[in-house]
């Protein structure tokens, strides 16, 4: 899965360029193209209308769709169904003829990890169908309010979300759901990916998803212009492992499913890179000239090229310097 951010990273490329070329060559320091959902799921290679959704059990009663955006995960039982994030409205029906081949029903609760449109757009079919949707109460006051999401290479104008499209259910830090014989448990440690990110935890399955605090496809996107923040993101991966046993399964906002060790590898890459950069913007580098330095590059092998990520570097960069 790693390689497809490579044509995803062209195709933003290319759509760039054009708008730039449209504004008549603005400045290299001008902000980058402002695309509609049209637009930023071709660049994405997303195609609802071919799309599949494919399933994968990882524990009893666990399970987890992959398709357009983010990873579902399900949990199912004599309780009902309960999806962790949901895709978008167009693959709706898709989702639920999934649900349906692994033995659920319709969805009784819909917890969103954040509010971008890749894992909450989904809200908006779920929520006038009547389900339950639950996040972490900035999560829920960024989908309200809607606002720009800077993907660095371009931006991407996320619209508030209708009153049936937002969570009834909100939590600042803890939460729980006692749901199909287990303790679902929502936490909220540190702004990480967003400033309203919550990790899910299966207690019966020893399992949790991470949404997109943790990006098991490559260098992870920090969305600071929306509250993240890379010492928030280490404190929120430290935090989520403490509470895991050594056999956790992991599931990411994208990517594979894995384990405590996969997390592992990623904070002391994270806090690695954090260590780096700051040490370069104390040292009065500008973000070109720490780009330059590719300080990723023995990273790059596991997690990159860096030149594929959504401007890890350039995040990383944008969180320190704020201090």
């Amino acid at each position: 899965m790693r390689n497809l951010l490579w044509p995803l990273i062209g195709a933003l490329l290319l759509v760039f360029s054009h708008h730039a070329w449209a504004h008549n060559h603005e400045s290299e320091n001008a902000q980058a193209p402002l695309l509609d959902l049209d637009e930023l799921t071709a660049a994405f290679g997303w195609d609802f209308a071919s799309a599949e959704i494919q399933s994968q059990k990882v524990a009893e009663g666990l399970y987890v769709l992959f398709g357009v955006g983010g990873n579902i995960g399900v949990s199912i039982g004599e309780d009902g169904v309960l999806i962790v994030d949901n895709q978008f409205p167009q693959v709706m029906e898709k989702i639920e003829a999934a649900i349906a081949d692994i033995g659920g029903k319709s969805v009784d609760y819909a917890v969103n990890t954040h509010w971008h449109f890749d894992h909450a757009e989904g809200n908006n079919a779920l929520g006038p169908k009547g389900a339950t949707l639950v996040s972490q109460r900035n999560a829920r006051n960024d989908m309200a309010r809607g606002g720009i999401v800077n993907l660095v290479v371009s931006r991407y104008d996320q619209q508030p979300y209708p009153k049936q499209a937002l969570p009834v259910l909100t939590f600042d830090d803890r939460m729980q759901i006692h749901f199909n014989d287990n303790e679902i448990e929502m936490a909220h440690f540190s702004p990480a990916h967003t400033n309203g990110d919550t990790a899910v935890f299966f207690r019966k399955q020893n399992a949790v998803h991470l949404g997109d605090v943790f990006n098991n496809t490559g260098y992870p996107f920090i969305d600071v212009d929306s509250g993240g923040d890379i010492d928030g993101m280490i404190t929120f991966c430290e935090s989520t492992l403490a509470e895991m046993g050594p056999d956790a399964i992991i599931i990411p906002g994208h990517g594979p499913v894995t384990d405590a060790a996969a997390l592992s590898r990623y904070i002391y890459m994270l806090k690695t890179m954090r260590s780096r950069i700051a040490s370069m913007i104390a040292e009065g580098k500008t973000l070109q000239e720490v780009i330059d330095a590719k300080p990723t590059a023995d990273f790059d092998e596991v997690y990159g090229p860096e030149t594929a990520s959504l401007g890890f570097v350039n995040r990383v960069y944008a969180s320190l310097s704020a201090r």
